[in-house]
């Protein structure tokens, strides 16, 4: 899930860079690629996968 959010920050980043649409500091597409970079950081730690350690199979 995190992966999918990464990949939509980026796409808003580049379409604010391509069509070179004047915004304010924060929402500039810089600060929405370091944050789909970090958003992607996390994906690929593993956080927000949704796989819970003990649902891979059964212990008898």
């Amino acid at each position: 899930m995190l992966g999918i959010a990464a990949a939509v920050l980026f796409f808003i980043a580049f379409l604010i860079n391509a069509a070179d649409i004047a915004t304010n500091d924060v929402l500039s597409s810089t600060n929405f690629m370091l944050i789909g970079l970090a958003v992607l950081a996390l994906h690929v730690a593993g956080i927000g996968n949704g796989w819970g350690g003990r649902g891979r199979g059964r212990r008898r």
